[in-house]
């Protein structure tokens, strides 16, 4: 557990696993300046489904130290939602609906709790989704994992403005039964067409099973965290695609097998097999946005971007 110490200076941190890996630690300062923001970035490292009084003593500690000024929230969005809901001064829509956080942020002296995954997930699925697909090709959405990632895609994907251009049947498969129901508790409410599937797999070979059963132009998405917060894949090298399919890949550093997997078969399937890049920087400059209340334009996304491949 992280022995807080009252921020010297304006800071900025992320709540991960394994936050001292990733790149956002280098391109971070950079993006401050090109931002003008003034402040740093420190992580903070939290095992994997935590005891919720560390979920607590961590949102604790940003909410009550002056130049903490808020957090963004990866692999513990459900988790640390779930310690601390009573702990927030505000809670939006989506983090309501959803039962995750993802961005911590104060304003006007309120400790708010926003969810950014349906807009950041949207935004890179609109990236590489062609216009029409679901409506031209019929095919079917499987998110692998039952976590914050995948409720929020679903979320996403039921919007009032795509009922006519929505997949006919979105399957959620996890290893572990708690999530499933979790996940159907919150999307069992929803106003969709869609029809929602919820199926315990325990393990790759399930999974492996699910993919072959698709038709074609489907989306495969692992969002199970496997290849980054954990070594691994969800599918096995067996694992067999659709033709005319979508895969992605949300993580974007790792060892990224199941990528690896599908780029195997992306010539004769004729896949398109996406990484996490466009979902890591839509995720990252949504909360940057709400905690330093400020506007991120398109360009300035782009440049940011840019910014951080070079690092």
């Amino acid at each position: 557990m992280p022995n807080f110490q009252p921020a010297q200076v304006p800071t900025f941190y992320f709540i991960g696993v394994t936050t001292g890996q990733s790149s956002i630690m280098r391109v971070f300062p950079k993006w401050g300046k090109a931002l003008g923001l003034n402040a740093i970035i420190s992580g903070i490292d939290l095992p994997l489904h935590a005891p919720p009084e560390q979920y607590r003593e961590t949102v604790d500690f940003l909410k009550h130290d002056p130049l903490s000024l808020g957090a963004l929230v990866t692999t513990h969005k459900l988790d640390l939602f779930k310690a601390c809901r009573a702990m927030f001064d505000y809670i939006d829509p989506y983090a309501e609906q959803l039962e995750e956080v993802s961005s911590l942020s104060k304003y006007k002296g309120k400790f708010a709790a926003h969810a950014k995954d349906p807009i950041s997930s949207g935004l890179a699925l609109e990236a590489f989704v062609p216009p029409n697909f679901w409506a031209d090709h019929g095919g079917e959405v499987l998110l692998l994992g039952a976590g914050g990632s995948s409720l929020a895609m679903s979320l996403y994907f039921a919007q009032e403005k795509f009922k006519d251009n929505a997949p006919g049947r979105i399957t959620i498969a996890n290893r572990s039964q708690p999530r499933l129901d979790s996940a159907r508790a919150v999307l069992g409410g929803l106003d969709t067409n869609i029809e929602f599937r919820f199926v315990h797999g325990p393990s790759p070979a399930d999974n492996d099973a699910l993919v072959a059963a698709l038709p074609p132009y489907s989306l495969v998405v692992n969002a199970t965290g496997l290849g980054k917060d954990a070594p691994g894949s969800p599918t096995t090298g067996a694992v067999s695609y659709p033709q005319n399919s979508l895969v992605w890949e949300i993580n974007y550093r790792g060892d990224l097998i199941f990528m690896y997997q599908a780029q195997a078969q992306a010539k004769e399937k004729n896949l398109h097999v996406e990484d996490g890049w466009d979902y890591f920087i839509h995720g990252w400059t949504q909360v940057i946005a709400e905690v330093f209340h400020t506007v991120i334009t398109r360009e300035r996304l782009e440049e940011l971007s840019r910014i951080a491949r070079e690092t």
